[in-house]
């Protein structure tokens, strides 16, 4: 059993608020009667910690000018004029560098257990093309016609070849992005040029989807120390266009946890999403996006630091699994 548990959040990307909302709850959820947790907020290389609560006693936030520095050749802080050598890291940063394999990278190399997929697994699932590159040739998922372009490499007549390609409506977003950011539903060629632009500020390579209709369902999977299980499915259903970042975190979605679905769907789900999370290789806590349309199901994308607000899709789900989010997520950091 790990002694110290430092939870980071904040990260270099446009999700950084929200990860900080995500880590400050899964900060207040780790089991305090058994590990000592500390909080660090990590943005553009700036690593502090901010807040702390030692084993059995009450949450101590540091004043911002008092905020010690994280020593990153030995991931440790001094605190209270203890020096304090983290065990294990719970990584809630949405979006780089926590979600693309970076903090991963680090701490797998100066030995430091932390949640989550490792780091070339966080990688290629962070980036939607790539992950759906190892998707694409297996019997048990269906993949979204697609169309890749990196910035630079944007050529004349592209609109229309898209839109042959993959129709009308299409998505067009980041490869790269979470939270929806840059990505925008495109109903008419000439809004085409205008969605690449608004997904490139958010990245340097965007992708075109042709839309699936269908009813948006989401699974989470994380290993016990015994089996790979999965939580009860979700269905997001949306006031908006589509899930985008209003409808996840401004009340313009309805999110039914478990699903009013067909047994024979919610066990199709759950089974392809354990199936995606051995296929590519994950770790600790994932959840996976899906469509369920006429024509089957159809993958999404991969979240491996899915929100852990309090209102959040996981949490739900813990809680119409019958489990409390502090022994959820004891058994997630015993079992990265």
């Amino acid at each position: 059993m790990y002694k110290s548990v430092v939870v980071i959040y904040g990260s270099d990307s446009s999700e950084w608020e929200v990860s900080v909302r995500s880590g400050e709850f899964t900060a207040s959820q780790i089991d305090g009667a058994r590990y000592d947790v500390y909080e660090m907020f990590a943005r553009f290389g700036e690593w502090s910690l901010v807040a702390y609560r030692k084993s059995g006693q009450e949450r101590v936030v540091i004043p911002v000018e008092e905020r010690p520095r994280i020593d990153k050749t030995d991931f440790s802080a001094t605190v209270a004029g203890e020096k304090v050598k983290f065990d294990y890291a719970y990584i809630m940063q949405h979006g780089t560098p926590g979600e693309n394999g970076l903090m991963q990278g680090y701490l797998e190399m100066i030995g430091v257990p932390h949640s989550g997929c490792d780091a070339f697994v966080a990688a290629i699932t962070f980036d939607k093309f790539s992950c759906k590159s190892y998707l694409k040739d297996v019997d048990f998922v269906k993949c979204a016609d697609d169309i890749f372009v990196r910035k630079g490499e944007v050529a004349d007549g592209l609109a229309q070849k898209a839109v042959e390609r993959l129709g009308l409506p299409m998505f067009v977003k980041p490869t790269d992005g979470g939270s929806s950011f840059g990505v925008t539903k495109v109903k008419k060629a000439e809004d085409f040029d205008a969605a690449v632009d608004a997904a490139f500020a958010e990245g340097k390579t965007v992708m075109a989807e042709a839309a699936v209709v269908g009813r948006e369902l989401t699974c989470a999977v994380y290993f016990n120390g015994k089996e790979n299980v999965a939580l009860p499915v979700i269905e997001i259903i949306t006031e908006n266009e589509f899930f985008d970042y209003e409808a996840k975190y401004n009340g313009h979605s309805k999110e039914v946890c478990p699903a009013h679905i067909p047994d024979s769907l919610r066990d199709e789900i759950q089974e392809t999403s354990k199936k995606i999370y051995t296929h590519l290789g994950c770790s600790g806590l994932v959840r996976v996006d899906y469509i369920a349309s006429e024509e089957g199901l159809y993958f999404l994308e991969v979240n491996t630091i899915p929100g852990m607000t309090s209102a959040s899709l996981v949490p739900q789900m813990v809680r119409a699994a019958g489990m409390s989010m502090t022994d959820f997520l004891t058994t997630v950091i015993e079992n990265s």
